[in-house]
């Protein structure tokens, strides 16, 4: 075996920490992109993600450098002869997209692990640092946004080399707006992270490529990441574990159990490449031609169909946790949705949907999602990219349903609200818990615990970390964490505070249904599971904004919002109201009052027979909090 000159390597950071723009000056740096071809974070391919700021999908890049300067005293000793390979995989930094994540580090040796000078170390941050370490990987502390007058360098690297053991001269010091450090940076990543161990004669390897040794060792490639192409179908993105892999090859995905003819292979520069083959310790796509949306998915091992092999361990099928429904507001458009949903699958493996119909919202899909940011993104990806107008429900999460022994199904997994049974048929509910752990400056812990307390959290761990930070480790119903707890621990912490979160196991709940009835008329889309301490305060809270929200009619509406069989608030939106008499003067008075009358009894047909349609924005509005 041989250590050849490549490094394949990942930056993991907190949201909006700089790796993306760091990433832009290691294209410069290493000449990968042309200066005038180069834009801000060129590795963030989609608009979203630009407006954002934000990396919602991963993206490899693949690039050649040579060290400008000989490094006295490096263990490798760098020349100016040696070219390094630097396979650069961006990961998304949102915890909602943490399987991703932890996939894409199957596919490298070592990481950056990038902290702003300007907040420090946040909870995202030790999410990911934790999965780094689990897979033992090689990892090298960075600073970013050193220049920024708002930099506190000596104090965050206090809290580094808390965090991770390191020495003060192990952490390097950058800047992704000027460039500052970023060579040394590089400098680090081929000293201290080791190429991949392949066999004798790579052709990147030191000696020269003679004969095909490859063909004893069987093809094992780990897929991090796929997208779609209109011409060419699926194109995954593989690392290569073992053997080599080229362009008209008969292959197969292990998991998946599907055969395909590899049409084309290449690296990423960062656009699409063509090879002649991919070897050993290489980062690359390969085009499998399919169109068929559900075979691909993140994780899954791509072998060679003649060769007896297993696939590579560590795979799991991502789990939604978040539920929504999508309706058109328009019905003609639904097939238009259908194509739309199979289109983002085709990308994106973690989608869930399923068709299902709404008595008043007519046909349209249950969909799955990894988080809140998913639902977002997915939802945007639909209006933008397929001009669609949507109408999505109260997002809400799965609960095991007991039912008594006189209902006929004893058991049952719930996914809507709005199927969600009443309570004289339940004997018992179970709802998801999460582990959450939030980081915060210290002179806010202390507001923190009311918050909690109010949201249903255990707290099971309180500690200092660095000098003015509290670490907090608690668990919550994941139903607690969607009730708007982010904005309100950001408000509470004047945006200081950070959060990452795990599912763990199931626990029960006390919980309702709470129904709200427009006219008489229950709507599906607005029902919501609450806990029933505080049943009251939610029906009174929806009541009133769907007072403000719905547009006034020709006829008076009644809202009114139930639970457990009670109705528990009522809220009225009045009617237009017409003069009917203004173009009367003088004459009898029971004139007058026959038209009014008249219009009276004219306006209870209506109330009785008029349909409300609930305008889209409306159903937006509702999901954000006041």
């Amino acid at each position: 075996m041989e250590n050849i000159n490549i490094r394949n390597f990942g930056i993991i950071a907190h949201i909006d920490h700089g790796k993306s723009t760091l990433a832009d000056r290691m294209l410069e740096l290493t000449g990968a992109i042309e200066k005038r071809k180069m834009k801000e974070q060129v590795l963030d391919s989609m608009e979203l993600e630009r407006e954002r700021g934000i990396t919602i999908k991963m993206q490899p890049v693949r690039m050649v450098w040579s060290p400008k300067l000989k490094i006295e005293n490096s263990k490798l000793k760098i020349s100016d002869s040696e070219q390094y390979v630097l396979n650069l995989i961006d990961t998304p930094g949102h915890i909602d997209f943490s399987y991703e994540v932890s996939r894409a580090l199957r596919a490298v040796e070592g990481v950056v692990l990038l902290v702003d000078a300007t907040q420090g170390v946040e909870a995202q941050t030790l999410s990911v640092l934790a999965m780094a370490k689990e897979q033992d990987l090689v990892i090298i502390p960075a600073l970013s946004k050193v220049d920024s007058p708002l930099a506190r360098v000596d104090e965050i690297k206090e809290e580094i080399i808390s965090l991770i053991g390191c020495k003060e001269e192990d952490i390097i010091e950058t800047s992704g707006k000027t460039g500052f450090g970023v060579e040394n940076l590089l400098i680090a990543i081929v000293e201290k992270i080791p190429g991949p161990n392949v066999a004798k004669g790579h052709p990147l390897g030191q000696g020269q490529f003679k004969g095909d040794p490859w063909q004893q060792e069987p093809f094992q490639a780990l897929v991090f990441d796929f997208k779609y192409s209109i011409h060419r179908g699926i194109i995954v993105f593989v690392r290569i574990m073992k053997g080599k892999v080229s362009a008209r090859e008969n292959l197969i995905f292990r998991i998946a159990d599907q055969k395909f003819i590899s049409l084309e292979v290449g690296i990423f520069t960062p656009e699409e490449k063509p090879k002649v083959g991919l070897w050993a310790g290489e980062i690359g796509y390969i085009v499998t031609g399919i169109k068929t949306p559900g075979i691909v998915s993140v994780g899954d091992t791509i072998g060679k169909e003649k060769e007896i092999a297993v696939a590579l361990s560590g795979y799991s099928v991502p789990k939604p946790v978040v539920w929504a429904s999508i309706f058109p507001e328009d019905q003609n458009d639904l097939v238009l949705l259908r194509q739309s949903l199979a289109r983002l699958k085709l990308t994106d493996s973690s989608l869930h949907y399923e068709e299902e119909v709404s008595s008043v919202l007519g046909k349209g899909f249950r969909c799955g999602f990894l988080g809140m940011l998913h639902l977002e993104i997915i939802a945007e990806r639909l209006k933008r990219e397929f001009n669609l107008s949507l109408i999505i429900t109260q997002p809400s999460i799965t609960y095991n349903i007991k039912y008594k022994k006189e209902a006929k199904n004893l058991q049952e997994k719930i996914y809507s609200s709005s199927f969600f049974p009443e309570d004289e048929l339940l004997a018992k509910v179970e709802e998801p818990w999460v582990k959450i752990n939030i980081i915060v400056l210290s002179k806010y812990a202390g507001n923190l615990l009311p918050l909690l307390y109010e949201h249903e959290a255990e707290v099971s761990v309180t500690e200092s970390f660095g000098d003015d930070k509290t670490k907090i480790n608690a668990s919550m119903p994941l139903r607690e964490l969607m009730r708007d707890f982010f904005n309100e621990l950001k408000s509470i912490s004047q945006g200081y505070a950070s959060l990452s979160y795990e599912k763990t196991a199931m626990r029960e709940a006390n919980v309702t249904k709470l129904s709200v009835l427009i006219n008489g008329e229950e709507e599906p889309a607005l029902a919501r599971v609450v806990s029933k301490r505080i049943v009251k305060k939610e029906a009174e809270a929806i009541a009133d904004k769907l007072k403000k929200l719905l547009p006034r009619q020709m006829f008076e509406l009644k809202i009114q919002t139930k639970a457990a069989g009670k109705i528990i608030a009522s809220r009225t939106v009045s009617a237009f109201r017409k003069d009917v008499t203004q173009h009367m003067y003088g004459g009898d008075i029971t004139r007058k009052m026959k038209l009014r009358e008249k219009q009276k009894k004219g306006k209870k047909k209506m109330k009785k027979r008029g349909k409300i349609r609930i305008p889209q924005d409306v159903f937006i509005k509702i999901m954000k909090p006041n």
